[in-house]
């Protein structure tokens, strides 16, 4: 049987925007759960240059059916212009933990 949940990867530059950015995707039910890891070292080209660059990883569960929804509200609250969002599907997990995220997600009716 198919999963329909996906771990979504997004880099932020500092805590304050990471606390933020998870804040704001779990509230409006577009992420089950978001974990902040703590600092990382990126090391990417952009415009050209060789950057290095201490980040804040996020980790966004969801479900495949909030994904359009969540990546437009990443990119309305994220302070980069063109922020890292790559979905990559979970194929198996604990039953329960994934029915946990079916519930956070659903969409409210007004």
């Amino acid at each position: 049987m198919p999963v329909d949940k996906l771990l979504i990867y997004c880099t932020c530059p500092d805590r304050e925007s990471a606390d933020r950015i998870a804040g704001h995707l779990v509230s409006e039910r577009l992420a089950a759960c978001v974990n902040i890891t703590a600092p990382i070292v990126s090391v990417y080209t952009w415009q050209g240059k060789l950057e290095t660059t201490d980040e804040y990883l996020l980790l966004i569960k969801t479900s495949r059916s909030r994904y359009t929804a969540l990546e437009q509200a990443l990119l309305s609250v994220h302070p980069y212009e063109l922020p890292e969002i790559i979905a990559v599907p979970i194929e198996q997990g604990l039953p329960a933990y994934l029915h946990w995220i079916d519930e956070c997600t659903e969409q409210q009716l007004d």
